[in-house]
């Protein structure tokens, strides 16, 4: 396998073009045509990281959080992300990056917070907006399915749970074919009125340019006629955090306890028990204090998240429980959900979780 082969298989599970504007996603580090002997699976890529991929013979590190975020203006070692790259580049090591391009999906940090904590029929808690659009073109009504076919293949028409929706218009459309042109239907210099559908289909931001060299690889005409519009929608299946519930309510101290086993932390950040069972719960992995007022209008027991500041607890407002577990104890598991995705989609491919502790915060 090569790097591109590697970074298509990510793409299926995360998109990069769902990543937020801030990020820096993607190969950071090597070449997409190199070949892959070997896969390491990290939260982090620090220069232990690569030491030990350089001591497996590993040669792409799968990365978490990116280690270039920032630009670089000087590559000289004198600090830890630059010494990184250099050894990196020494030993020809490949890095790749998630980051919240896994944030944003069902399936992924957030997804896998609720699976280990026991929370049931998760949703997205901030759903994403500007990436939906929708897709209106006019097709002569004997080639409309196989356009819509098409189309949907490439996926569009998918809403929420739903696929292959459509809404489809008949009418006349009207044209006249002038020198050079190849027409399909009609002649040169008559104009043509031809029973056609108008065609409407939503689909993601993302998928605009396969979604076009679909639309015109399976339309008859030689000029497709077409709008695109972006929507203000939200997207239902894609954004930050997600929100749930237990199979039964827990006592604050009783969900605590069990979020302190289950996501190994000596330590929780609380802000003032509200006195009343807790069953409703959102989580974000990472640092998550933007998104307080949207855990509570969503009616939220319990937030779950990292990186709080003093004076957002206030915020809680003792209508919600504010649960501070840390940036990598909020974020750890997401190193397996990836070693899983891989190992289950290359079965006989090197792939290694990591055996680094990257986590920069200690307890005393």
């Amino acid at each position: 396998m090569i790097v591109q082969e590697v970074a298509d298989i990510l793409e299926e599970l995360c998109p990069l073009g769902l990543a937020e504007d801030f990020d820096n996603v993607g190969l950071l580090v090597g070449d997409y045509q190199r070949e892959v002997r070997g896969i390491l699976v990290t939260l982090d890529a620090l220069e232990d990281v690569v030491d030990e991929a350089i001591a497996k013979d590993l040669n792409l590190i799968v990365t978490f959080h990116p280690i270039v975020f920032k630009g670089l203006k000087k590559i000289t070692g004198k600090n830890y992300v630059e010494r990184t790259v250099i050894k990196a580049i020494e030993h020809k090591i490949n890095i790749f990056s998630v980051h919240t391009a896994l944030d944003n999906v069902m399936q992924g940090v957030n997804g896998k917070i609720c699976e280990v904590l026991g929370i049931r029929d998760p949703e997205i808690l901030i759903p994403k907006t500007g990436t939906v659009k929708k897709l209106v073109t006019y097709v002569p009504t004997e080639a409309s399915e196989q356009v819509k076919e098409a189309l949907f293949a490439a996926g569009g028409g998918n809403i929420g749970n739903y696929s292959h929706c459509s809404f489809s218009i008949s009418g006349k459309g009207s044209f006249r074919p002038e020198s050079g042109s190849r027409p399909t239907l009609g002649k040169k210099g008559e104009t043509e009125i031809t029973e056609e559908f108008q065609v409407h289909m939503t689909f993601p931001a993302r998928l605009e340019k396969k979604l076009i060299r679909a639309l015109f690889e399976s339309h008859p005409y030689e000029e497709v006629a077409y709008e695109i519009t972006t929507l203000d929608n939200a997207h239902q299946l894609e954004g930050m955090g997600m929100i749930g519930t237990l199979d039964k309510p827990l006592a604050e101290e009783d969900f605590l306890k069990r979020v302190r086993e289950k996501m190994h932390t000596g330590v929780i950040r609380h802000s003032q028990f509200r006195g009343k069972p807790v069953q409703r719960i959102a989580v974000l992995g990472g640092s998550g204090g933007f998104a307080i007022s949207a855990a509570r209008s969503r009616g939220a027991d319990v937030f779950l998240t990292s990186d709080l500041k003093y004076h957002q607890f206030f915020e809680a407002e003792k209508e919600i429980l504010l649960a501070d577990i840390g940036h990598y104890e909020s974020e750890q598991y997401t190193k397996n959900l990836l070693a899983e995705y891989l190992t289950k989609k290359i079965p006989n491919f090197a792939i290694a979780l990591t055996e680094s502790k990257t986590n920069p915060i200690k307890y005393f």
